[in-house]
């Protein structure tokens, strides 16, 4: 069967992002995969709106309190049911958004933040999901200036990942790319090769083996060794009082900071014992978080009564607003 790879832009039609992703599509399909490419402009993406529904529902058949999972409460109001859907069937998908302000644009994140109601590793639990397409990313940050102007960029892309249980492999930086197709110019000649080179490594890893998959992209870039973000802070204590001396913010590997020895850089040295039991990449590990929404629920629901008359002075407050003129 052959490997099906959907590409997925969130920047403008003919863009730098678009551009880099079918350079990437081009060289998969050619080795013979089946490709795809959506722009999420040409969808309607609503936001979510926080009212738990999922979340809710996921509790209440972890505790045998439902039996049938009727999904985001959105899913018949806009586009994402279908798209999240055709992307579970995809076994590579290769993502470019565009950076306006340090961190991913906002049309990238409304789509992503809608994830958490189709948590594959939920979602192939009771049997939604018939077959996990072990997907790989590559993933295609697309800014007007260099790193310091994007240094949450592929962080926030790459933590989008896990809630679909996908595999990042390798990951990269259109840099000083502010004007459309400026990537194509000959000064960025090693920018749209480094993306066809993305291809490849999308190929390399959907032949390899699961169990054998490996990071492809540059085994030294970031500061954490596991996903190979740069943003690696100082522990805090878990809800269940697990904690380490540093952990990494995107996948939440934990450890303590040590030199990498191919560049004296900093570097996470993750704990060989613990270290993982808070990857986010790992299904059971992400699974606590899910054990920590339904404590903090049953938590709520005991001590509810214990609110009602303040949560009313709150309901009851009023301020001016912004009324807007049409």
């Amino acid at each position: 069967m052959a490997h099906k790879v959907m590409g997925i832009c969130a920047g403008r039609h003919d863009g730098n992002g678009e551009i880099a992703v079918k350079a990437a599509l081009k060289v998969l399909q050619d080795k013979g995969a089946e490709v795809e490419m959506i722009n999420l402009f040409d969808y309607n993406i609503l936001p979510c709106t926080g009212c738990e529904g999922c979340t809710m529902q996921m509790g209440n058949i972890a505790m045998g309190k439902q039996k049938e999972y009727h999904g985001c409460v959105l899913k018949d109001k806009d586009d994402v049911d279908q798209l999240v859907t055709e992307l579970h069937t995809c076994n590579g998908v290769i993502i470019a958004v565009p950076t306006y302000d340090l961190a991913p644009s906002s049309m990238y994140m409304r789509f992503a933040q809608r994830f958490l109601a189709y948590e594959l590793s939920f979602l192939k639990e009771i049997g939604v999901v018939k077959e996990d397409p072990h997907t790989v990313a590559g993933l295609i940050a697309v800014g007007g200036s260099m790193h310091d102007w994007q240094p949450l960029a592929l962080e926030v892309i790459q933590a989008s990942m896990f809630t679909m249980s996908i595999t990042p492999v390798d990951r990269m930086m259109l840099q000083r790319v502010g004007r459309p197709a400026n990537v194509l110019i000959d000064d960025n000649a090693d920018q749209l090769a480094r993306a066809k080179e993305m291809g490849e490594h999308i190929w390399e890893a959907m032949e390899t083996p699961v169990e054998d998959r490996k990071w492809l992209g540059d085994p030294d870039e970031g500061v954490c060794p596991n996903c190979h973000s740069s943003l690696v802070y100082p522990g805090d204590k878990h809800w269940d009082g697990v904690e380490f001396p540093y952990e990494c913010a995107v996948c939440g590997c934990g450890g303590t900071m040590g030199t990498n020895p191919n560049t004296g850089r900093p570097w996470l040295v993750i704990d060989p014992e613990n270290g993982h039991i808070r990857d986010r990449f790992i299904d059971k590990s992400r699974a606590e978080h899910l054990n920590e929404i339904v404590q903090t629920r049953i938590n709520f629901f005991q001590k509810q009564g214990e609110i009602k008359d303040t949560l009313a002075e709150y309901k009851a407050m009023k301020f001016p607003t912004v009324e807007i003129k049409r």
